[in-house]
């Protein structure tokens, strides 16, 4: 177990006590503040956001269900490792599942929706720039699940969400402090202007080259990792 304090987001007070503790624990688990293989008791955890056991350990049992952790019986919460591999085989599937997706909404946004669809993809490059990445996975999160609704297809919102937060950005941090991170924060709003003009190929292109830093770029600080045991198939790319 540890006692040492643990690098966690604030609480959105905007939301209800159980989902803010769930975000701020899943943003804690990408960003790599919680270490994986390593096991957390819901006391420490609930010491470190300022709440009670209880809501911590009815996140933990919403992200255990997401596949971030393991309920170690009267123990804690191991959280799951990992790999390159596992990385870059989630990240193809993601592109397989929201390039489509990108290029089936492009034109079909309801131009009441912008407006906020506008203001999150500004909170995510704000976020970026401040170097506030709890807020910017937040932004994140909820920006790409905006635009998945517009499929209609709510088994594709929740499987690509799922997805999204498995992901592992060690090197996110450090990408900020670069300033390396804004850049790729503004291409938020260029699939938006993407898919406002109709080009859905052009939004497909960008988005499967966005989600493939998420696996290579943001997990490493590298571009490849050299972890996966060999090249995938590339099922993305047109032959």
């Amino acid at each position: 177990m540890t006692t040492s304090p643990l690098p966690l987001g604030e609480i959105q007070q905007n939301k209800s006590l159980r989902a803010s503790v769930t975000d701020a624990l899943r943003s804690a688990i990408i960003l790599g503040d919680l270490e994986e293989g390593r096991l957390y008791s819901a006391p420490a955890l609930a010491a470190a956001l300022g709440v009670s056991a209880t809501p911590v350990r009815e996140a933990m049992m919403d992200l255990a269900g997401e596949g971030l952790v393991t309920t170690m019986k009267n123990k804690g919460f191991r959280i799951t490792e990992m790999t390159g591999a596992d990385l870059e085989e989630q990240t193809q599937v993601r592109q397989l599942l929201e390039g489509p997706a990108m290029r089936a909404i492009a034109g079909h946004l309801p131009e009441e929706d912008l407006p906020a669809l506008r203001s999150l993809a500004e909170e995510i490059v704000e976020g970026a720039r401040q170097g506030d990445l709890h807020a910017y996975l937040r932004g994140d999160r909820v920006f790409h699940a905006r635009l998945l609704e517009h499929t209609g297809n709510r088994r594709l919102v929740d499987l690509t969400t799922r997805l999204r937060g498995q992901t592992r950005l060690r090197a996110l941090r450090t990408l900020a402090d670069s300033g390396r991170l804004v850049h790729s924060a503004q291409e938020h709003h260029d699939l938006l202007d993407h898919l406002v003009a109709g080009d859905g190929e052009a939004a497909h292109e960008l988005i499967v080259r966005h989600l493939g830093h998420t696996s290579r770029l943001w997990s490493t600080g590298e571009e490849e990792d050299g972890t996966a045991p060999a090249p995938l198939l590339d099922l993305v790319s047109p032959r």
